[in-house]
């Protein structure tokens, strides 16, 4: 089948080659073959280290630079290098605070054309990437790769200081700060220092009172999604953590963690003064009013106990 015909020169005295399938011209026959590929789905380029394939030439040539190293784009300001070029750029606008692209909707602004793509299915609900095994599906390609390895159980990136191993690398790069005592995400209202971004934004709703997650059921609102996610397991009744020893099961990880320690024995906290230790936090919150002197009664036992005659 025909796939590119001359059309009329442009301005330039230039013949331009156009494209059957989508109408696309281009100025090379060369550049519209190329173009084909992306119809017809053909990757001739093969990677002869991990045999992964290529529609266009400069991408297989960009790929190669992993298996080699190669990073021949340096930043002139931190000297941080790059395989792509257009890495380059996208990472110099973090010295420079541009964001040129911005979004027809909201008007919100990014670094990269990728990310307002990205950005803008938040608008429109796509989601193009879905899930092989179970269906689900995605809007961003990442999301679905990490997504999947919660059916393989692989966990590829694993920290150099203690080796535990996880699914997502921005999950390492949390963890590791947990060797490094770094805390980069400060709030801007009491100081109080983070170590992931997603704890700050929780925190701030302290200050503002926000609540943006709510229940479908009983409207009940929450700070965090994770929270509400806990709390719809009260009207499901779902429970999907299970004891590997006696086979209990719980509706929140943390209980299940707690739970495990009536098996194991395990205290770890332990008071500052005396020494005592107990498997639960809140039992040793509890026995530290034993010497403040302090003692702490549900609201409802303190209006009790208040209409008792005195002894």
């Amino acid at each position: 089948m025909k796939i590119l015909q001359d059309v009329k020169k442009n301005p330039s005295g230039d013949k331009l080659c156009k494209c059957f399938q989508c109408g696309k011209t281009f100025g090379k026959k060369s550049s519209l073959k190329t173009h084909m590929r992306s119809h017809t789905g053909e990757k001739p380029l093969s990677c002869t280290v991990c045999g992964k394939t290529f529609t266009h030439k400069g991408k297989f040539k960009i790929h190669t630079r992993t298996h080699m190293g190669d990073k021949p784009f340096s930043c002139s300001v931190c000297g941080k290098r790059f395989t792509r070029k257009g890495d380059l750029i996208s990472h110099a606008r973090t010295h420079t605070g541009e964001k040129p692209f911005s979004c027809s909707v909201c008007g919100k602004t990014f670094k990269r054309k990728g990310s307002v793509k990205r950005h803008t299915r938040t608008h429109t609900g796509e989601k193009p990437f879905s899930c092989s095994v179970c269906g689900q599906r995605f809007t961003r390609k990442g999301i679905l790769i990490s997504h999947a390895r919660t059916h393989t159980g692989e966990k590829p990136f694993a920290c150099s200081v203690c080796g535990k191993t996880f699914t997502h690398k921005g999950n390492l790069n949390n963890h590791a700060r947990t060797h490094t005592g770094e805390k980069p995400f400060s709030c801007s209202v009491c100081g109080q220092r983070f170590t992931r971004k997603g704890d700050l934004i929780s925190h701030t709703r302290t200050h503002t009172g926000e609540k943006p997650f709510s229940c479908s059921v009983c409207g009940k609102t929450f700070t965090e999604k994770g929270n509400l996610k806990k709390h719809t397991r009260t009207h499901t009744g779902e429970k999907p953590f299970s004891c590997s020893v006696c086979g209990q099961r719980f509706t929140r990880k943390g209980d299940l963690i707690s739970h495990a320690r009536t098996h194991t024995g395990e205290k770890p906290f332990s008071c500052s003064v005396c020494g005592q230790a107990y498997s639960r936090k809140q039992y040793l919150k509890k026995h530290l009013l034993t010497h403040t002197g302090e003692q702490c009664f549900p609201a409802q036992s303190v209006a009790t106990d208040s209409l008792q005659p005195p002894n």
